[in-house]
C-alpha cells in the first residue's frame, strides 16, 4: 500500500511539474472536448483507475465533520494542526440564501458532483481533469448560523499539491464576491 501511495503521489508530481511549467502540450486528441475522452475527461484508458473507494468516515460524527489523516492531502475546520487546518467560512446573509448560493457555485464547477445535499450539509465529490483522482469536499453549516464548517481530502495518494486548500479558498472567495 505503501508502494502504490507513493507510486501515485510520485506520479501527481511529475505531471503537475509539466503542465504547470509548460514544458507538456497535450496532443490535439487530449485538448478535444471533454466528452471525446471519456465521460469525465481522462487520458483514454485510465478512466476509473484512480478514483479510490469512498471514505466510510465522511459526514457528521458529534456534530462536527471527520479531521484528516496524517496524510498532507486533505484539510478541515476541525483541524489543529497547521499542514490541515483551514478557516470556516463566515457569512451573514439568510442561511438558506448562502446555502443556494454555495450550491450554485459548486454546480458551476466543471467535474463536480454533489452527492448529498441537506438544509445544512452538502458532500461532493471533485474529479481531475487529467487523470481523473477524486476529492471529497464536505460543508456543514453550523447551528450558530453564521459559520460553514468545511473539510476536502483527496482518496488517493499522498500529496495533492495543496490542491483541497486552494479549492476550498476559491469558494470563501466566491461566496465572498455574491455577498454572502
Amino acid at each position: 500500500m505503501q508502494l502504490f501511495r507513493f507510486f501515485t503521489s510520485s506520479l501527481i508530481s511529475i505531471f503537475t511539474v509539466f503542465i504547470v511549467s509548460g514544458a507538456f502540450t497535450p496532443p490535439a486528441a487530449m485538448a478535444a472536448p471533454v466528452g471525446t475522452l471519456g465521460t469525465m475527461g481522462t487520458l483514454p484508458g485510465l478512466q476509473g483507475v484512480f478514483t479510490g473507494t469512498p471514505p466510510t468516515d465522511l459526514g457528521l460524527q458529534g456534530n462536527q465533520l471527520s479531521g484528516c489523516p496524517t496524510s498532507p492531502n486533505c484539510v478541515s475546520t476541525t483541524a489543529t494542526d497547521e499542514e490541515h487546518a483551514i478557516m470556516p467560512l463566515e457569512y451573514t446573509a439568510e442561511q438558506g440564501a448562502v446555502l443556494a448560493q454555495l450550491v450554485a457555485v459548486l454546480k458551476n464547477q466543471p467535474r463536480t458532483k454533489i452527492i448529498e445535499q441537506t438544509d445544512n450539509y452538502i458532500l461532493v465529490e471533485f474529479t481531475s481533469r487529467l487523470m481523473g483522482f477524486v476529492d471529497d469536499a464536505e460543508f456543514y453549516f453550523l447551528p450558530d448560523g453564521h459559520t460553514i464548517a468545511m473539510r476536502s481530502a483527496a482518496r488517493m495518494g499522498e500529496s495533492d499539491l495543496g490542491v483541497n486548500r486552494r479549492r476550498l479558498e476559491q469558494f470563501r472567495l466566491a461566496l465572498q464576491s455574491l455577498g454572502a
